[in-house]
């Protein structure tokens, strides 16, 4: 028993270190580029390792997965987090919004690396919630939204995103009418009513304006 426990605590020989660092950039460009459904033998190879060197890092493919994707999802977790303080709640939910179509357009593993249960997950849906509850105290957006809803909604587009069939102005299509179904409804009829009611030359109703500053 002593030897064993020595041996997890040793550290790894500089060309273990080396291999396993193969490994994680490979697996990197893999996950993103086919999602977690791609064989470690694949990984492997594209490493330049025998699977058991694979193996002998990352008992199964569900451990090197998790270590590929906790950078990534610790810093959408820090981006949520940072734009939860923004003066403008609304531009600080959709910047993040943006930000993950963005990643979702390029990383076909977005979808499962969030699924991932844990602690991590757990830290993303707190920080996204905060950011979409601030949205909707500010009147940004609509407020029968949850967050696990919202997480859905991403996991959803993730997958309209990476069809194959999808053409660029296809995707950006598809991220507008997400975004636009998540703004306030009643937001948009009042900035629909400021606009319309100088072009039919009439004035702005005062009680108007003001219902529409107090929502801002």
């Amino acid at each position: 028993m002593a030897d064993q426990s020595a041996d997890a605590t040793r550290p790894l020989r500089a060309d273990a270190r080396r291999n396993r660092e193969k490994v994680l950039h490979a697996a990197r460009d893999a996950f993103a580029a086919a999602g977690f459904g791609v064989p470690l033998d694949e990984i492997a190879a594209q490493a330049g390792v025998g699977p058991g060197t694979v193996y002998r890092h990352f008992p199964t493919k569900e451990a090197l997965f998790e270590a590929v994707i906790q950078a990534r999802i610790e810093d959408l977790v820090a981006d949520a987090r940072a734009r939860s303080g923004a003066a403008d709640p609304g531009a600080a939910f959709f910047g993040f919004l943006a930000r993950v179509g963005q990643e979702a357009r390029v990383k076909r593993d977005l979808p499962d690396a969030i699924a991932v249960p844990g602690p991590l997950q757990d830290a993303l849906y707190e920080a996204i919630g905060v950011l979409l509850s601030r949205a909707q105290h500010a009147g940004a957006v609509r407020g029968d939204v949850t967050t696990s809803e919202l997480i859905v909604l991403f996991k959803a587009a993730a997958a309209a995103f990476q069809d194959a069939s999808a053409t660029p102005a296809t995707r950006d299509q598809v991220f507008a009418v997400i975004t636009d179904g998540l703004r306030s409804r009643s937001r948009g009829l009042f900035a629909q009513q400021l606009i319309a009611a100088p072009i039919i030359g009439q004035p702005v109703p005062s009680a108007l304006l003001l219902s529409y500053i107090s929502r801002q």
